[in-house]
């Protein structure tokens, strides 16, 4: 997906979308008619925020006489959930299709604002796509949303300078450790990469570990969420990153900024483990180091394991405020899933990492070479990630959890809290704010 750089205060205002009254799913989060009024095909608005979205628009409007696409980015990420949030509370103002990310998707299936599409034929979608996405986007047998692409992670890293200095590429993150001390020690100005103070990052890292901290079902308990935050496979990833942010092994620098680029692009960071959605980020963002990067997969915490972590990821969902659902679902499903020059644009001007099987194993995306990464066919990494990766749910209130996450390691960074306990006070404010919310929380 297109990354987005959130501020904690936005993440926060829409992690508060929560009431109560909705944990039930109370008739007025939402709902209007079904019917479309008017002659000539039907029009279904959509709010979406993908890079060069308005081709793959063109694209579905130029193949479809019945349904006809009409298109509005009313802001990305955090902007577009609270203009949703503030149509779902008034019940109406709500497009009929949104883009919304896995994270947010069960925020939005708490507040009964998702129309299930699995009775307009959505079910018929699910060998389509990646296991784990299906998975993310549905609730037993209703669906949600339709996925279109992910974040899977793997290390990008200065291959000419770990060359030049004869440093191993790490395969284990006691490597890694070993290779940041090199790193110091070659350029005393470098580091191996930098703690980005980004929520949804240290999920992705926590996920590789094999923590698997929340777990939340609408259709199996409404009213019963599990955190976990404090697991071991929780810890070490925090433990690891904040000794090497202690020892000035790795810098501080949020992601996203021109610092961050400029670092990127000059040497002062080596890696990066960052999300299949990142050659498009970076290939027009560095142009002092472009074919001296590389891709290898993601250091293990055990030798010779084959974890994986995803970092990011947007879908299709029809707001039950859709005049016609069965218009809106076709819509949802049809904009990207097997449209061959909707994944034209997605994937060689948006950059995506497709979740729809067929298109990621096609050599034309697998075999792609990129200029940025010296002729790398990096996709031969990426994709298999992506195919290997195992369930992993989120809390109705996501956005709260990554804000905490970010807040108390910013915490941690400035030296006013011990990294021991970033995890800790994350997992007691969280279960304060879900019990808040009328939750029953679990470990």
């Amino acid at each position: 997906m297109l990354r987005v750089n959130r501020s904690r205060k936005v993440r926060r205002a829409v992690g508060s979308v929560l009431v109560a009254g909705c944990l039930l799913a109370s008739a007025a989060c939402g709902g209007t008619d079904d019917g479309d009024d008017g002659d000539g095909p039907v029009r279904v608005s959509v709010w979406a925020w993908y890079p060069e979205f308005k081709g793959v628009v063109d694209a579905f409007n130029a193949a479809h006489d019945d349904v006809q696409v009409e298109w509005t980015n009313v802001g990305t990420g955090p902007d577009q959930y609270a203009k949703l949030k503030t149509a779902f509370t008034a019940g109406k103002g709500a497009p009929d299709v949104a883009m919304v990310e896995f994270q947010q998707i069960p925020t939005f299936v708490i507040l009964d604002a998702l129309l299930d599409m699995g009775p307009y034929g959505a079910r018929e979608d699910r060998d389509l796509y990646a296991e784990w996405a299906w998975s993310q986007a549905t609730d037993g047998d209703r669906v949600y949303a339709i996925p279109v692409d992910g974040g899977p992670m793997a290390l990008m890293y200065r291959k000419d300078l770990f060359d030049t200095h004869g440093i191993p590429v790490p395969t284990t993150w006691a490597e890694y450790t070993r290779a940041a001390e090199r790193v110091k020690a070659v350029d005393p100005d470098a580091f191996i990469a930098s703690f980005g103070t980004d929520g949804g990052w240290l999920n992705g890292l926590m996920w590789q570990a094999g923590c698997r901290p929340y777990g939340y079902s609408r259709a199996q308990a409404p009213d019963r969420v599990r955190i976990d935050l404090t697991a071991r496979d929780c810890r070490k990833v925090v433990d690891l990153l904040g000794d090497l942010v202690d020892r000035d092994l790795m810098a501080k620098d949020p992601f996203f900024t021109a610092d961050a680029g400029a670092a990127l692009d000059s040497g002062r960071y080596w890696t990066w483990a960052a999300a299949g959605w990142t050659p498009g980020y970076i290939a027009g963002a560095l142009k002092n180091t472009a074919g001296k990067w590389a891709v290898a997969p993601m250091p293990q915490w055990t030798a010779g394991a084959d974890e994986h972590g995803d970092w990011g990821g947007s879908t299709f969902t029809v707001t039950k405020q859709a005049k016609n659902p069965e218009a809106a679902t076709k819509v949802a499903r049809e904009l990207f899933g097997r449209s061959k020059p909707a994944w034209d644009i997605g994937l060689n001007k948006a950059f995506l990492h497709p979740l729809v099987k067929e298109v990621a194993a096609d050599p034309a995306f697998t075999g792609k070479s990129y200029d940025f990464f010296n002729g790398q066919k990096i996709n031969e990494i990426f994709v298999p990630v992506s195919e290997k990766l195992g369930e992993f749910q989120y809390t109705p209130f996501q956005d709260f959890v990554f804000g905490e996450l970010t807040d108390r390691a910013a915490e941690a960074m400035e030296g006013t809290r011990e990294w021991a306990t970033v995890l800790e006070e994350t997992q007691r404010n969280v279960v304060a704010y879900a019990e808040q919310q009328g939750f029953q929380v679990s470990r």
